[in-house]
């Protein structure tokens, strides 16, 4: 029973008449009074240990929930050995990174060099993806069939009657294609011919070596070259030729068209950054080739050979491969 302050007054004051009634004078007022709160001390509640720390203790005020932050997610960085695949044709491509790298050759240096590789000069590219390797009669195949491309002028190749459209062949890069259906392929591939700058550069790498895999001469297990084989050979069949950026058969197995406009004497006085060949084509429209083909001897092979070509010439030694930017 919870007992106020209220009934206890009553309660005492309903005593201390009954006191006086019954004791009469026998008691003084002070007596009466004292015995009436002794009497009246056991109805007040104890204390307890548990009911006064309750008391004590300061109201808690408890801290909101904590949010944890997401968790970041870094993107890798791009560098030498990075690789991607095109969705259009199954291509891989390998990527070049940005800095300068030395274009042509130094005669000081390389005995075979030819005028139209002189003077040897210092380029800087942008980043950029460069094809693993020149592209094959199936990708190609896949282009006709979208109607993004025309087909080969022939379907042979130097020794074989049936190639392009033979499933025995399938791997081996597309031939007998001009410089404007190398053209269509790499647009309709969503990517772009290299320029004679970007497909040096991921040729030789950065420190001027001779071939892509370094200064060492070309034998048969670095390259297909100087009529070894006598025609094309798989792509890919050369990892020990590969380049410092991971392209395959930039050396040999088929002469590749770039995206520039073609002079002998454009080295004299190209742009240092990013060129991209002469503005107009010479009288002879020609497109640079690189990189020799499987009839070439080792002197064409080098990463710094150049030739032109006629914009609608073609062979069964004539191939390509792509590139894009990131």
């Amino acid at each position: 029973m919870k007992i106020t302050n209220r009934k206890i007054t009553h309660f005492l004051f309903s005593m201390l008449v009954a006191f006086t009634a019954a004791c009469g004078n026998a008691q003084t007022p002070a007596a009466a009074t004292q015995a009436l709160i002794q009497s009246t001390a056991t109805l007040l509640p104890t204390p307890t240990a548990a009911s006064t720390a309750t008391a004590l203790l300061p109201t808690q005020t408890l801290l909101p929930t904590q949010t944890l932050l997401p968790t970041l997610t870094l993107q890798p960085t791009l560098g030498i050995g990075a690789t991607r695949t095109s969705p259009k044709d199954g291509m891989v491509l390998d990527f070049v990174p940005a800095g300068s790298f030395l274009m042509g050759s130094d005669k000081s240096v390389d005995k075979q060099a030819l005028s139209d590789e002189l003077p040897q000069h210092t380029v800087t590219l942008d980043a950029f993806w460069i094809d693993q390797t020149p592209i094959t009669n199936a990708m190609y195949a896949l282009c006709v069939a979208a109607a993004g491309c025309t087909a080969p002028k022939l379907t042979r190749s130097a020794s074989r009657a049936s190639y392009y459209g033979s499933t025995q062949y399938l791997d081996y890069p597309i031939v007998n294609v001009d410089w404007s259906q190398a053209d269509s392929y790499c647009r309709w591939a969503g990517r772009m011919l290299p320029t004679e700058a970007q497909w040096e550069k991921a040729a030789r790498g950065p420190d001027g070596r001779l071939y892509p895999w370094g200064n060492q001469p070309p034998d048969n297990t670095l390259a297909n070259f100087n009529s070894m084989v006598g025609d094309t050979t798989r792509v890919g069949s050369y990892p020990a030729g590969a380049s410092p950026y991971g392209a395959l058969d930039m050396a040999g197995n088929v002469y590749e068209f770039t995206g520039d406009w073609f002079s002998y004497t454009y080295y004299e006085n190209s742009p240092a950054n990013n060129p991209t060949g002469p503005v107009s084509p010479d009288s002879y429209n020609h497109r640079p080739i690189r990189g020799g083909s499987y009839g070439s001897l080792g002197q064409i092979i080098r990463s710094a050979g150049r030739d032109g070509r006629a914009n609608g010439a073609g062979g069964n030694n004539f191939g390509f491969r792509c590139a894009a930017v990131p």
